[in-house]
């Protein structure tokens, strides 16, 4: 009887190990790793922001797919900087992760001693959603379409300004892009965010500047503010009539915001996997898309594979703008 008894308790100590194994490998963490410990969605950005809501939206699927509890951690300042490298200094083992804007691969020239590569040492998870900006003028503005706005900055060199939300920002780089391919000259005015900048735009203050699509819509509809090109390959649903960039023939002008979950270098990717295939199911919820259609973002899912080379690609793309343009973060 003892020896059956031994048996049977063998047996069910190895099932219990099995069963916890069988946890921790269907999460992707390390054997040792906690199961139910909390996850940190690190965002480097203020509450409020469209990064933040991405996590907001997300941490409570994440949280009840996993049985773990996935915790929205915002660590602004110094661009992104601040809690980027916060995520890149923990330890990979599937606590901290990173929720984030394309403003992390135009950092690393704008930030050269940063002390980080978002290429090299933040592996990539899923892309989660793509924004779109809108070019646009004042109502009051001699400019109406986008050949117009082309035509006058070449023959009247630094006549017309645009405002940004700062130096660095993709407001400001997707404009700097529109001048090197075009060949315009334009002056630009930096602002300590967008609301002032839109203040300015809406006043006639500044002639024009890129914008999030659904910071733009309102005015747009209400006549104070005019669409002249989209940032994307195709037309917004939103702004059908509105041209994209990318009927001016001059290459990749596509200059669209991207959103994703990264984290630090050597996570193990069994882990990667996991929660890549959980934000391919989330990522198609419709209340996912109504979420992030209020800040004008649409869901985009991607293999990690796949936003791994978007990321590579964009480093170098802004990098090459950053450097041939002299820009510097003020």
């Amino acid at each position: 009887m003892a020896k059956t008894s031994a048996a049977v308790l063998s047996i069910n100590r190895r099932r219990a190990l099995l069963t916890l194994a069988a946890s921790a490998s269907s999460f992707g963490l390390p054997a040792l790793a906690n199961p139910q410990a909390p996850v940190r969605l690190v965002v480097p950005f203020t509450p409020g922001t469209g990064i933040d809501l991405i996590a907001r939206v997300l941490a409570p699927k994440l949280a009840e797919r996993f049985q773990r509890p996935f915790i929205v951690d915002n660590k602004p300042g110094a661009s992104g900087n601040i809690g980027t490298l916060e995520v890149v200094r923990s330890a990979p083992d599937g606590s901290t992760l990173l929720v984030t804007v394309n403003t992390l691969v135009m950092n690393t020239e704008l930030y050269p001693k940063m002390g980080y590569s978002p290429v090299r040492d933040l592996p990539a998870i899923s892309q989660t959603s793509v924004g779109q900006l809108v070019l646009v003028t004042g109502a009051q503005s001699r400019i109406t379409d986008l050949r117009e706005l082309i035509d006058y900055a070449q023959k009247n060199p630094g006549v017309l300004n645009y405002g940004s939300p700062g130096a660095g920002t993709p407001h400001h780089l997707a404009m700097e892009l529109l001048k090197s391919k075009t060949r315009m000259s334009l002056t630009h005015v930096s602002y300590r965010g967008t609301a002032p900048a839109l203040t300015d735009l809406l006043g006639g203050q500044i002639d024009l500047m890129f914008l999030p699509i659904h910071v733009a819509l309102q005015h747009i509809k209400a006549g104070k503010l005019r669409a002249i090109a989209i940032s994307s390959d195709s037309p917004s649903p939103l702004l059908p009539a509105v041209p994209p960039l990318k009927t001016l023939n001059l290459g990749d002008m596509n200059v669209d915001m991207w959103y994703g979950l990264l984290g630090p270098k050597g996570l193990p990717p069994e882990f990667v996997r996991s929660i890549n295939d959980a934000l391919k199911t989330m990522l198609a919820q419709p209340d996912v898309a109504k979420a992030f259609e209020s800040q004008g973002m649409t869901p985009q899912y991607s293999t990690p594979q796949a936003f791994q080379a978007l990321i590579g690609s964009d480093a170098k793309r802004w990098g090459s703008l950053i450097k041939s343009q002299g820009i510097s973060a003020e």
